[in-house]
């Protein structure tokens, strides 16, 4: 894990937010950083590798597929966790609680 994913990690582990999540997710050939079955929510820790052309055009094809499966997506910047990691959770809760409003 990136120092980020392991921040990500130590504030998502063991249902500190309400929601079990699984490291290392695999969905068909495809491996997710983070998800919550229950939610079918994929947390997605994007480090500067992914905004390379041909990554970011990766990334979006692999995401759309995964979608393909029910799964809700959340791609979180390295930069916004080590800037602000409180901003961060306060986001992944804004985003579990709108799905949550919505149903899941």
């Amino acid at each position: 894990m990136t120092y980020a994913e392991k921040i990500v990690w130590a504030h998502i582990r063991k249902r500190q937010l309400g929601y079990r999540f699984l490291r290392q997710y695999s969905v068909d050939h495809f491996v997710i950083d983070f998800y919550c079955p229950e939610l079918k929510l994929a947390l997605e820790i994007d480090g500067e590798i992914h905004e390379l052309p041909e990554n970011k055009a990766y990334d979006k094809a692999r995401q759309k597929y995964i979608e393909r499966f029910g799964i809700k997506f959340l791609r979180i910047k390295n930069e916004e966790i080590l800037g602000n990691a409180d901003k961060t959770f306060k986001k992944i809760m804004n985003f579990i609680k709108h799905i949550g409003d919505y149903g899941h």
